[in-house]
């Protein structure tokens, strides 16, 4: 436990010091080759609302992951955005991936923002975070039906919106 514990540390501390959406602070993953998908879509976790899921349900179908945390101010500017996004695309399968925070808090902040039409991950621990590579938040995992899965940050709500019609039309 104690070393689940530094890890916690280690995240928390990265992402304070990565600094909550600091666009263009990173380079953005390398697109995943279609025979590591299903690799990366082998976790699972519990919702916000306590529901299992796994990652495996995403396999051949275009979806987005956002990874956001309630405490950040810049998740909470893209939320509303990322919604009419993920409304606009019925097609695209929207997953949260909510960490760094307690439950109650994310459950507050999907209602807040009337995400809930779309699972939210309570990852409490940042193990699905780590599973991707995402350092900081906000962040987003593009998982393309062609088996390709790229990592991005610092994406304004045109761009999100372009790269999620290119996978709603792939």
């Amino acid at each position: 436990m104690k070393a689940l514990r530094a890890v916690d540390l280690v995240i928390i501390v990265a992402v304070l010091v990565a600094g909550c959406g600091q666009s263009g602070s990173r380079t953005p993953a390398e697109p995943t080759p279609a025979a590591d998908l299903s690799t990366l879509l082998q976790f699972t976790a519990k919702t916000i609302d306590g529901a299992d899921f796994s990652g495996r349900s995403l396999l051949g179908k275009p979806a987005v992951l956002w990874f956001w945390g309630p405490w950040c101010p810049v998740c909470e500017g893209e939320a509303p955005g990322v919604g009419q996004v993920a409304h606009a695309n019925p097609g695209v399968s929207f997953v949260g991936v909510a960490a760094q925070d307690q439950v109650p808090a994310m459950q507050n902040f999907v209602a807040k923002y009337q995400l809930g039409f779309f699972p939210h991950l309570a990852d409490v621990n940042a193990s699905v975070w780590r599973h991707f590579g995402v350092t900081a938040q906000p962040a987003f995992a593009f998982v393309s039906i062609d088996g390709s899965v790229e990592v991005k940050s610092g994406l304004s709500e045109p761009d999100l919106a372009h790269r999620v019609g290119t996978l709603a039309a792939a």
